[in-house]
């Protein structure tokens, strides 16, 4: 008898077993919906605590005020027609609206369709067609995966081109059409890798667990999100550029001996061959312990070396307030409490049936037998719907907090560099390139903003500097 049909297969007892099974069949499902009542209430108080303690995190920690305190004629408005010029606003603009069309409806039409395939049978078709070769659970978890991943990313591919498109227009991507297509094939491959992983890792705990499945799963989500941000550095931006040591003295020694005096650990600035794909100015910091790397990209090496200063200051900012690390452990945190929420949703019947699943599995299956219900391979689409929805809910959230801790880098490279007016120059420089948006509305804050718009940080430069007694920046028109 293969494992599938050890699970799966109708118990049957003796001779007439299968009537006996069907008549029993709703007094025994009854009674595995009563058990399965305190697990759900367990989950749900679990939940309860996680979140709890996830919302406490993030009020008490997050810089709400970057610059406290009062400010010496009050706090500069951001204006984008004090520094940059009619044209630049208008490109700005013009490049807003030629990049929200393809954004917004890649959004709608993903959400639209990962919904359609979790909360209607067809996902659980989809999944059923794509593993009925196979028998063996995990087989069909890892294929279920890979399939309904690249039908996703085939879904949005249009819009992936659509935006492309735009960027090539507007002069930011250097790529030839077969090298974005070979990025696109690695961030698919990257991406079967992670849902397989984790879907892997799920599914065995469901079935090994049954009743209290959430609590290996909020654990082991926790310790996976740790893990992948440790290893990033090292397994998957490797795959995206090529990295070396910066070479160019004195700047070299320069950024070396500012990040000493910071008191921070730095023994090697890493530099990006992003000029390859797109020629937009950016510098960052990921990982942490010993995977922690400040990384520029090349595209930004052509600046004067002061901006370069600024922005390295920026980045110290983030390592020497762990803030890669705490954002893992805030994330972390939030996974294994969307764990908890998940058990109470993947052991809903009515949800279950509504995804074409059946929480007891076919007539004369025992109850909660392995592979039935949420451990039945063909509920990995509800899992992505789910998980999908989850992470667009919290996503403008996050982004509120992503900007006041954006802000207390600057502040930090302005304590550092006490330069506010190469700050500005910067900033000036960063959203011209990267023709960022200067005047955002609110829901282009809500669903894509993780850094204040330039001229929010270059107003805010400008009352750091009254604040210390520095020059404050003219405007640069």
């Amino acid at each position: 008898m293969s494992e599938a049909e050890a699970d799966e297969g109708p118990a049957v007892p003796g001779a007439g077993g299968a009537e006996r099974t069907r008549r029993d069949e709703p007094d025994e499902h009854e009674g595995q919906a009563a058990r399965m009542r305190r697990p759900r209430i367990a989950a749900a108080v679990a939940a309860a605590v996680l979140f709890a303690g996830l919302g406490a995190v993030i009020a008490v920690t997050t810089p709400w005020n970057p610059l406290p305190g009062p400010v010496p004629g009050g706090h500069a408005e951001p204006d984008p027609a004090l520094d940059f010029s009619p044209a630049e606003i208008a490109r700005s603009q013009a490049f807003d609206s030629a990049i929200n069309p393809p954004a917004y409806a890649g959004l709608v039409v993903g959400l639209a369709l990962i919904l359609a395939l979790g909360l209607t049978p067809v996902g659980a078709r989809f999944i059923g067609w794509v593993t009925a070769r196979t028998r063996r659970w995990a087989l069909r978890v890892v294929i279920g995966a890979l399939a309904l991943t690249t039908l996703l990313r085939v879904a949005g591919l249009p819009f992936r081109i659509w935006r492309e498109s735009v960027l090539r227009r507007y002069g930011l991507s250097t790529q030839s059409w077969p090298e974005w297509l070979v990025d696109q094939l690695k961030s698919l491959g990257v991406t079967w890798v992670i849902y397989a992983v984790a879907l892997l890792l799920l599914y065995a705990v469901v079935r090994r667990f049954p009743r209290y499945w959430w609590t290996g799963a909020a654990a082991g989500g926790f310790l996976l999100v740790v893990l992948v941000s440790f290893i990033y550095p090292i397994a998957v931006e490797p795959v995206f550029n090529r990295f070396h040591s910066l070479r160019q003295e004195p700047l070299r020694s320069d950024l070396l001996a500012m990040a000493e005096r910071d008191g921070v650990p730095v023994t090697d600035v890493l530099v990006a061959d992003a000029s390859r794909r797109t020629t937009s100015l950016n510098a960052y910091v990921s990982g942490f312990g010993s995977t922690r790397r400040i990384v520029l990209y090349d595209t930004l090496l052509k600046s004067p070396p002061e901006r370069i200063e600024s922005i390295v200051g920026h980045e110290l900012g983030h390592a020497k307030r762990n803030d890669v690390l705490w954002g893992t452990l805030v994330g972390a945190l939030g996974v294994a409490g969307a764990m908890c929420l998940l058990h109470l949703l993947m052991t809903s019947p009515r949800l279950l049936r509504r995804a074409g699943i059946d929480p007891a599995g076919p007539p004369g299956t025992r109850p909660g037998a392995r592979g039935t219900g949420a451990a039945d391979p063909r509920s990995i689409a509800l899992v992505l719907a789910l998980v999908t929805a989850g992470t667009q809910l919290s996503g403008p959230v996050m982004n509120l907090v992503s900007r006041h801790i954006e802000a207390r880098a600057d502040v930090h490279a302005l304590n550092l560099t006490r330069d506010p007016a190469t700050f500005v120059s910067m900033q000036h420089e960063l959203s011209v390139r990267n023709i960022s948006d200067l005047n955002p509305d609110a829901l282009e804050s809500l669903l894509w903003l993780s850094h204040p718009p330039g001229p929010g940080r270059i107003a805010m430069a400008r009352d750091w500097a009254r604040r210390n007694g520095v020059p404050e920046p003219p405007p640069l028109r």
